[in-house]
């Protein structure tokens, strides 16, 4: 739910002056405090209020008159947001900075962040490093032993379907500038499952 002008004069109340002056963190806390039945505040959004006070001397909605334009300061918060929180979604940072979903993605755009998926990787053991190593060894020796030992291998793999709960890809983000590489493991022993194998080989059958 967005703030109101009421919601941001009470949050600068909580901030205080001079030496009683409380820290985003603490402001965000009693604010949830005071108002357990409302989504939190974030420590941006107590940010933005805090410095549009100091530069415009109040904290109301600018008054609306056609198509907004995208000034630096909303475009800070948008980076801001997605730097704060890199999971959150179009919406979600709409909502919070009460601007359109279209002007939040073409900022993004601008800036050149994009939405990276997460990647699933297998749960490793402890001595699952070793291993590894120990079979690239293996592998290396006998090829140099002889040429055509790859050739004669079948390579295979399995995927793991589970029929209650999953990640969703589409919808689990991480904005960033660069891709993060961002991976989670899961666990491939669940008693609600199917299997799925398939192997490639050189030799045509």
């Amino acid at each position: 739910m967005p703030l109101n002008e009421r919601d941001r004069i009470e949050i600068l109340m909580m901030i205080g002056v001079g030496d009683r002056m409380r820290t985003q963190q603490e402001v965000c806390r009693l604010f949830h405090e005071m108002h357990p039945d409302r989504e939190p505040v974030s420590q941006s959004t107590v940010s933005r209020i805090e410095r549009k006070y100091r530069e415009l001397g109040h904290v109301r909605d600018a008054p609306r008159q056609g198509r907004p334009k995208i000034n630096e300061n909303v475009q800070q918060d948008v980076i801001l947001s997605a730097l704060e929180n890199p999971h959150c979604t179009v919406r979600q940072v709409s909502r919070d900075l009460n601007i359109g979903k279209s002007s939040v993605s073409n900022i993004f755009k601008k800036v050149k962040y994009h939405p990276y998926r997460v990647r699933l990787i297998h749960e490793l053991a402890e001595d699952d490093f070793d291993r590894r190593t120990e079979f690239c060894e293996y592998m290396m020796d006998h090829n140099n032993q002889n040429n055509g030992f790859i050739a004669n291998i079948l390579f295979s793999d399995e995927a793991t379907f589970f029929l209650n709960g999953h990640v969703n890809r589409q919808n689990t983000r991480y904005w960033s500038q660069e891709n993060p590489h961002w991976m989670q493991e899961y666990h491939t022993q669940h008693p609600q499952k199917v299997n799925v194998w398939a192997g490639l080989h050189t030799i045509k059958t």
